[in-house]
């Protein structure tokens, strides 16, 4: 389902019926578990199906709790002889981070705010110095001491008041993303009475440093109010704010950079709504900015007497417009900056004499720099051919540089200022990678595959320059290709432990993603979903074609939607892959998207399609996974789910491996691995999260039988 990035503005910085598989040359035979088939008969639109795997949605049922145990008891034996492999592979990994780190200082007002890691330890420290970097520090926030005794514990925000006296975090103890909210005297070091409970990821302050907004969720996971919260007082005193009544919209609420105004915006999948709030007056009503309009999307930032409005209103990649804060209606636009067919307009970086744009220019990232100050607009572009750029916090409106953040498949993120002056950049930080990284040791390209309509899918590139390439090299190829989000070549120093073992790492940007704007995105949506599957399996070709591997060596892997689109292709084409991960996979989407009182169906409707609908129905159950296993040889596949996942259900997972089991005509190893402390995320431990990551790598390395 859709992920949401989480950037912190102050301290911001993943029953069978078959034979029994063959196990691996090291490993005794097995008998993989059986999911009980209780028949449930469904017909939709005339069409009967039955579902022999229902019951696994009751997680209150202790056979399903059962079933989950036995299936990860099965993965663990099975894996049992690679744990030295596994062993291997985390402390590569582990050697290839520095463990002690500190990010780089942000300046609000006279504190300057960071966090730093220590060795060992799990989570990072929030800290900040007053009026100088020399001076002593002073913890704010340490979040190994609030997950001692845990094991989950996310941090949802971090906020700390306008004057700089109180601090206002959430947790979630156990990966469902249903958080509380704390708030602490930074003078004293004690937490105040005040507690709230049930929050989603919003948190702001009035500008007073006694108010606050959040929001909440309502029984489907849907952040649907805002209340705001006076210090001191009960939650059950909280006043309502506003509620987002449409159930296709999720709400939330932010600041302006100007501090001047607070934000709450109504979004669906295409359509947004913005109401404001002067943060100077936290009681007032919000008023609308913008009606909601079915199809427009647009963001808000704030200068002076005007608003910049990013929308997509008759410009598909969208425009940049301002209009009078007084006046903001449609008539008032004034152009900016225009729709261009070929350049994305991704989002804003707003300041007080500057206003800068992050853009895709046909997949390539730049940014444009906007100065009101008279002197011309400029562009800032970069060397390599594939790269990726990110944001930074810049919290403040006064400030005359650009913090963002740059890597490459093979260049380790540096931490930039622009002078939005003269465009002279300065290089804050480059993430340290110990042990003799060398980036010049490996080759980035870009490529792009044939699609079977004419279309030319875009490929990153990442391999050793030294690698002897042939039919026979294993490759990694990674897809998502949904919501629009873009997959770019950042760089991630846990791929080389594939890397350097001979692999070719590989990001297929498809259709359904951003990576070439939003028709890009259009066309991989709805009733054209299905050209995210084919293009994939087009670049698989391609690969293939090339001479740059084979499907004996050709591992696919994909999470969330991603785990949709490894379920839809390894029904579609087997025969082509030796391997598949699929993390969290949305397979089930027919029984999801029609049981609405399951988190983020509504919402989905703008991304998949209503199946009510008898089109969409009938175009959807010719994809969904679930509905598509048949009697056929499928390859190696592990599958993990999250048993507090609250945007793809853990049963979604565990039906998809059970029914598996019962279909498959193969003797290839299927494995499903359930967390059963954490939700969609993973796990939360900057430890524990490369332990998954080394089991997956683990299970792809042992069966291509690759065990140094």
């Amino acid at each position: 389902m859709k992920q949401i990035l989480i950037i912190l503005l102050i301290l911001s910085s993943w029953n069978c019926q078959g034979p029994t598989p063959t196990i691996s040359k090291k490993n005794p035979m097995l008998k993989p578990p059986r999911a009980r088939k209780i028949p449930r008969d469904v017909t939709v639109h005339d069409d009967p199906r039955t579902d022999n795997y229902f019951w696994l949605r009751d997680r209150n049922n202790p056979e399903v709790v059962d079933y989950l145990n036995r299936e990860n008891e099965y993965t663990s034996a099975v894996m049992k002889s690679t744990e030295e492999l596994r062993n291997t592979l985390f402390n590569e990994m582990k050697s290839r981070i520095k463990e002690t780190d500190l990010s780089v200082p942000v300046k609000i007002d006279e504190y300057y705010y960071y966090h730093r890691t220590e060795a060992g330890k799990q989570y990072p420290i929030y800290c900040r110095k007053l009026k100088s970097l020399e001076a002593s520090e002073e913890i704010i926030l340490d979040q190994n001491q609030l997950a001692e005794g845990k094991d989950f514990l996310s941090i949802g925000a971090l906020k700390v008041s306008p004057n700089h006296q109180l601090l206002a975090y959430s947790v979630d103890e156990s990966g469902n993303e249903n958080f509380t909210i704390f708030i602490k005297d930074l003078r004293t070091g004690d937490l105040l009475s005040d507690q709230i409970t049930g929050s989603y990821y919003s948190l702001e302050w009035a500008n007073d440093n006694q108010t606050l907004f959040y929001n909440t969720l309502d029984a489907a996971h849907r952040p649907y109010k805002v209340f705001r919260h006076l210090l001191g007082s009960d939650q059950t005193s909280d006043l309502l704010v506003y509620e987002e009544s449409d159930e296709k919209y999720f709400l939330d609420v932010s600041k302006s950079k100007s501090q001047a105004y607070l934000f709450l915006k109504s979004e669906s999948e295409i359509t947004t709504e913005i109401r404001k709030i002067d943060a100077d007056l936290p009681g007032e009503a919000p008023s609308v900015i913008l009606p909601r309009k079915e199809g427009v999307e647009y963001s808000v930032a704030h200068r002076g007497s005007e608003f910049f409005i990013l929308t997509n209103e008759d410009a598909i990649n969208f425009k940049l417009v301002k209009t009078p804060v007084t006046r903001p209606e449609r008539e008032n636009w004034v152009t900016v900056v225009p729709h261009d067919p070929n350049i994305l307009l991704e989002f804003t970086e707003e300041f007080a004499d500057y206003l800068t744009v992050f853009i895709r220019d046909r997949g390539t990232e730049k940014i444009l720099v906007l100065p009101f100050t008279g002197t011309p607009e400029y562009s800032i572009t970069f060397d390599e051919p594939v790269y990726s750029l990110g944001g930074q916090p810049n919290p403040e409106f006064s400030a005359t540089s650009l913090r963002f953040s740059f890597s490459s498949l093979k260049t380790p993120r540096k931490i930039m200022a622009v002078d939005l002056n003269s465009g002279e950049q300065t290089l804050l930080k480059q993430d340290e990678v110990p042990g003799g990284y060398n980036p010049d040791h490996y080759t980035t390209r870009r490529v792009w595959a044939p699609a079977r309509d004419g279309a030319r899918i875009p490929l990153s590139i990442l391999y050793r320059k030294d690698l002897e390439i042939t039919s026979r090299t294993p490759l990694y190829l990674y897809g998502y290709g949904s919501y629009g989000s873009t997959i770019d070549p950042y760089f991630s120093s846990n791929r080389f432990s594939l890397v350097d073992r001979g692999f070719i790492y590989v990001i297929a940007h498809i259709r359904g993603g951003g990576f070439l704007g939003r028709s890009w995105y259009e066309n991989g949506k709805w009733l054209h979903k299905k050209n995210t599957f084919t293009d994939f399996i087009d670049a698989a070709e391609y690969v293939i074609d090339q001479n740059m591997t084979d499907p004996d060596h050709l591992v696919i892997a994909g999470g969330s939607a991603g785990g949709l689109l490894m379920g839809a292709v390894t029904n579609m084409r087997p025969d082509l892959f030796q391997v598949v991960v699929a993390s969290v996979p949305f397979v089930d989407v027919i029984n999801t998207m029609l049981d609405e009182s399951i988190p983020l169906t509504v919402i989905e409707f703008d991304e998949w399609g209503n199946p009510k609908d008898k089109t969409y129905y009938n175009y959807m159950i010719s994809y969904s996974p679930y509905d598509n296993i048949k009697a056929q040889d499928y390859p190696d596949m592990l599958i993990t789910a999250g048993l507090n996942d609250p945007r793809v259900g853990y049963w979604e997972p565990a039906k998809f491996t059970a029914k598996l089991r019962e279909m498959k005509t193969d003797q290839n190893i299927l494995l499903l691995k359930t967390n059963m402390g954490a939700g969609h995320m993973g796990a939360s431990g900057r430890y524990d999260y490369l332990k998954e990551v080394a089991f997956r790598y683990t299970f792809i390395l042992d069966r291509l039988d690759i065990h140094e």
